[in-house]
């Protein structure tokens, strides 16, 4: 029954959202309502932006110690277990950390049967770096009943080794929580150079890849929305939403398609084509390569 459901279509969402800084049980209930709306439609794995149960900037490590939860016992991911318990759905969201005394910049990933597992953001962005420590969980690659799944947060999507790292261990679908903001020269007539980014990493490791924006100004900062869901062609399957206001993306997916269609003519796949006699094959980590 598990492998029919993984080669199946598969509804997936990109949840475009506004957090409220320090807002906690209003963002989560807020993400709730927007998830429920996603079910209506028949998604199956939806994916939030970063740091969604709490706001992103923060000016003080009191207010970070004040806010941040464990995962998996914290109050924000047992809602998200709860709802994804009820909705029949896989939840992929942003949330503040905390570790004992140490702070990470997380995405929790849960299941209808509860919670499936953490990723910690290994690149961080600006001052996220004087609150947050980077990820020290590496790029995992989380076996669900609905198919490979990994993860990367904002700023982790300029560093083409982390998607070339998942798809190497396997990974069909990438979930991105972000909260992008203007990037300085950016011609207003063109598409946000992360979707840009997103798109080529899902074209040239035929992955999937759900996006998941914010909107709004907080504490002066602006984000940009424009989530999208990718194609493991590089090309949207839906979106780019807005600038500035919340929506739901949806899109139905074959995630085996990441696999069977790989191929791009007679001659050529990516993955299949690395020359590893120039380079490690899987870039000087510990990690075991996945099938490809």
């Amino acid at each position: 029954m598990a492998k029919h459901v993984k080669e199946a279509a598969l509804k997936v969402a990109s949840i475009q959202m506004e957090p409220v800084f320090g807002e906690t049980a209003g963002n989560v209930a807020r993400s709730i309502a927007l998830l429920e709306e996603a079910a209506e439609k028949g998604v199956r794995l939806a994916v939030l932006p970063e740091l969604c149960n709490t706001g992103y900037v923060f000016e003080s490590r009191s207010e970070l110690r004040a806010l941040a939860e464990e995962i998996p016992a914290g109050p924000s991911t047992a809602a998200w277990i709860e709802a994804a318990r009820r909705l029949d759905m896989h939840i992929v969201a942003g949330i503040t950390e905390r570790d004992r005394e140490v702070f990470y910049n997380s995405a929790v990933i849960v299941g209808p049967s509860g919670y499936i597992g953490r990723y910690r953001k290994v690149h961080l962005w600006g001052e996220e770096a004087l609150y947050f420590t980077p990820g020290d969980l590496g790029f995992p690659v989380f076996d669900t009943p609905v198919g490979k799944i990994g993860c990367q947060i904002c700023y982790d999507c300029w560093f083409p080794e982390s998607f070339r790292l998942a798809a190497l261990q396997g990974a069909e679908l990438m979930c991105v929580p972000t909260n992008w903001v203007p990037i300085p020269g950016q011609d207003p007539k063109r598409e946000a150079m992360a979707n840009i980014l997103v798109m080529a990493a899902a074209h040239s490791n035929s992955l999937f890849i759900v996006a998941a924006d914010r909107v709004g100004t907080e504490r002066g900062q602006p984000f940009i929305g424009q989530s999208l869901i990718v194609s493991h062609t590089g090309w949207p399957a839906a979106g780019p939403a807005s600038s500035d206001r919340q929506e739901v993306l949806v899109a139905e997916v074959n995630l085996a398609d990441a696999r069977r269609k790989r191929n791009w003519n007679d001659f050529n796949q990516v993955l299949r084509d690395r020359r590893t006699d120039v380079y490690d094959r899987m870039l000087g980590t510990g990690y075991k390569p996945g099938w490809y």
